[in-house]
């Protein structure tokens, strides 16, 4: 159960996350910075993200029944969801919708809070990330071991970003055009699959309640 949960959680939130991903989009955001700046935004941008995501996965079940929706109900739209990011990756859309976004929030906000919006919120700590937290902290059943390593993967896979925010350019570089296209939809097809598994989990959690 804690290797099965474990393996599940750092998958999910690897792909979700897609800090490779995220490079080439932390070098638009923050072109015309220097170093140091470009450090002092990757690192609030991580540990914004990284409070949101904890948030929603210690609250996220109290909000939900405090709305009235069934963990099951939300189980299987967030599957749906996450299957609909996972479609975006495999067809090239997700990139450059993101792309869209960053573009939109240096034109408004001219780079002031480019570490909350748009690179924490919603491009880390997105409706994929958050919508996995909840998910995944159900999956915990109230269980301290769990939850406690839910918390420590989604550090790491923060940790992994933040990583990536430093290094950049060399990662851009590394990768190129090819590699990025590669890897995201390989992790577009395992992110499909997890989708697919929290909506039959979702259905069968609803026909075991009624």
């Amino acid at each position: 159960m804690f290797v099965e949960f474990a393996t599940a959680a750092l998958v999910t939130m690897l792909v979700t996350l897609d800090p490779p991903g995220l490079a080439p989009i932390f070098l638009s955001l923050t072109r015309g910075m220097s170093e140091s700046e470009r450090k002092q935004v990757a690192i609030r941008a991580s540990i914004i993200a990284f409070c949101i995501m904890a948030f929603f996965a210690v609250a996220g079940d109290v909000v939900l029944k405090a709305l009235g929706v069934s963990l099951p109900a939300f189980r299987i739209a967030g599957g749906l969801l996450l299957f609909w990011i996972a479609f975006e990756m495999v067809f090239e859309r997700r990139t450059e919708r993101k792309q869209q976004t960053a573009e939109t929030a240096i034109t408004q906000d001219h780079i002031r809070n480019v570490a909350a919006f748009p690179l924490a919120i919603p491009l880390m700590a997105g409706p994929g990330a958050l919508t996995a937290m909840i998910l995944l902290a159900g999956r915990a059943h109230g269980d301290p071991l769990l939850l406690v390593t839910l918390a420590v993967i989604c550090g790491l896979v923060v940790l992994s970003c933040l990583l990536v925010f430093l290094g950049a350019t060399p990662i851009a570089k590394l990768l190129g055009v090819t590699g990025n296209i590669v890897l995201t939809r390989l992790l577009g097809v395992v992110l499909a699959a997890l989708a697919v598994q929290f909506v039959i989990d979702g259905i069968k959690a609803a026909a075991l309640g009624s």
